[in-house]
This record gives C-alpha cells, structure tokens and sequence, in this order.
C-alpha cells in the first residue's frame, strides 16, 4: 500500500489501505469473510495509477480493531454503518464498489437499500451473489469457525496454500506475501491467522434475509465475477441473476474456485472496462405518456378511421 488511514467509529478504529493517494477518480474495495485490504494490492497496481484504491479492513481483521461484542459488531447492519463512515471520513458521495465475497455482499446490501443506494455508483461482485451453495456455504462457517493454531510459519503457510487454492495463485512468492500478510503470533510462540477467531459468530448471529430481492432492488450497474471452480457461486445462479438484471456484465475466470484473487490483468483489465464505460440510466416509466397513446388508437378505432401512421404513434 501506499498510504494507511485510520477512521475512528465509536470504540473501534478502522484502517483503510490506500494505493495512488493522489489519484484523480475512487473505487472502494472489500474484502472477504477472513481476510483484509492488503489482498488488492495486485488489483490496485494493475488497475493503475489513475484510480485511488481504498481497501478498508473489516473490524476484526487485518489491522482493524476487535469488537468486544462479537454478536453486536460481527453482523452485516454493522458493516453497513462501518462502509458508510468510511464513505463519509472521505467524503465519497459516490461511488464504484468492488467486494469479494463478504465484501460483495456487503456491497449489494448497500445498493439495494434505499438509505443508502444512491452511494453506489456501480458494483463488482467477486463470486457472490444472492444465491450461494449451501454445502460450500456451511464449508467455510466450519473452517472458520474453529480456531487455528501451528507450530511454526511453514505450516501456517502450507495450510494457506491449501485452502485458499480457488484465489488461483501461481506464483512461490505471492503465496509467501499472502502468508506474511495472514499471519499472527501467539503469546507462546505458535501461529495463527490474522483474524479474531469470533468472526465466525457471524454466521450463528445474523439474521437470515431475502437476499433475491435486494438483487431485484439493485438499480446501479452490475458485474459479477466467478470462479469457474467455485463452490460458492454455481453456474445456474449466474444464470438466475442475469435473468433478473437483464444488463448484468459476467466474467468468468478459468483455474479458480473461490474466489479469483483480482491480481492480473486478465481479471482487471475486464473490470476497469467495466468500471469506466458510460452508465444508461434507466428511463422510469411514464404511464401518461402509454395512455394517451393508447386513447388516441381507441379514439381512431371508434370513428373507424384508417389506422395510425408508426410516426403518429411514436412515444
């Protein structure tokens, strides 16, 4: 990163991660259930120069705080309140949004909700959406669920590369950055992650809501990205959401399963199109204007006049 800002909210701090302070336009990047910030600093370099990438930490994760409440702060309704202040401490009327994951969901939960929708400009989802796999689902509340402990930093590591083998990394040396960067050192000199291991309580704590509509509520333009391995996003609910956002943009990234890691230019490059190219509102519909035209035909119809020219016609 190239800058960290901190933003207090109530008891707890937040850390932002900032890449190209200076840059000209913003998008707002979320990260996953267990992870932090830093996984963007790839996109962040790929994405270039021009945009200022803000990554903030979720509390309880990266170099955020720890709740002393789990089941009051570990929950969506705050991590709405948490993105907002974000939003507000940079004075971000509006704007593009990219979350993998939780931080997608998140993201939607935002766009959807009419406090709040008018502060997304646009929204990327990395493989999440409104429907996910109940098995891969209930998968990752046992992995994080339970508390993680290793001797040494070679087997942190070697856990790491295990699990998180859908991000599709190929390299020794980002496998290493991510470990480095997903690492905690416990009072007796084990490892763990980086993560309150109470994060997990998100999945006892918060309430169960009607997620397809929110995606029906969604009016910003939309992009979701999967995993062609994914055990979260299924092919078929691809197909479900692009039925109910018709203008829905899809990529899907070959040799990754949950969830693409954003850190290349075949995934960025898709996104900064996405993210730059002009956005058509939606025309809100006008019944006055259908029911005149209607009134004029049954008028014509009545006296059995010839029917109207197709320029007579025209809205």
């Amino acid at each position: 990163m190239d800058a960290l800002e901190l933003v207090p909210l109530g008891s707890m701090e937040i850390a932002v991660r900032i890449w190209h302070p200076d840059a000209p336009r913003t998008v707002v990047v979320w990260h996953g259930l267990a992870r932090h910030g830093g996984d963007f600093e790839g996109f962040a370099r790929s994405l270039g120069p021009e945009w200022r990438v803000l990554a903030p930490d979720t509390p309880g994760r990266g170099l955020s705080s720890w709740s002393l409440i789990p089941a009051q702060d570990y929950l969506y309704r705050s991590y709405k309140r948490v993105a907002l202040a974000v939003l507000d401490h940079f004075e971000l009327e509006k704007v593009p949004w990219v979350g993998t994951s939780m931080g997608g969901l998140l993201g939607m939960l935002l766009a959807a909700d009419a406090e709040s929708a008018h502060r997304i400009e646009r929204l990327v989802l990395n493989d999440v959406g409104p429907e996910l796999n109940t098995d891969g689902l209930a998968q990752l509340a046992l992995y994080f669920g339970r508390p993680h402990r290793f001797t040494t930093f070679a087997q942190l590591q070697a856990e790491l590369t295990e699990h998180y083998a859908g991000f599709g990394i190929e390299s020794e040396e980002a496998w290493r950055q991510l470990a480095l960067g997903s690492a905690r050192r416990l009072p007796d000199g084990s490892w763990t992650y980086h993560y309150d291991p109470r994060i997990a309580e998100q999945f006892i704590h918060d309430t169960p809501r009607d997620t397809w509509a929110d995606w029906r509520a969604i009016q910003c333009p939309l992009m979701v990205i999967r995993g062609a391995d994914s055990p979260l996003l299924d092919a078929e609910s691809l197909v479900k959401m692009a039925d109910v956002q018709p203008a829905l943009v899809s990529l899907e990234v070959p040799g990754c399963g949950h969830a693409p890691m954003l850190d290349r230019d075949s995934q960025v490059a898709p996104i900064a199109a996405f993210l730059t190219r002009p956005h058509r509102k939606r025309l809100p519909l006008q019944p006055g204007r259908y029911l005149k035209r209607w009134w004029r035909r049954l008028l014509a119809w009545a006296r059995r006049d010839k029917p109207l020219k197709d320029s007579d016609s025209s809205p």
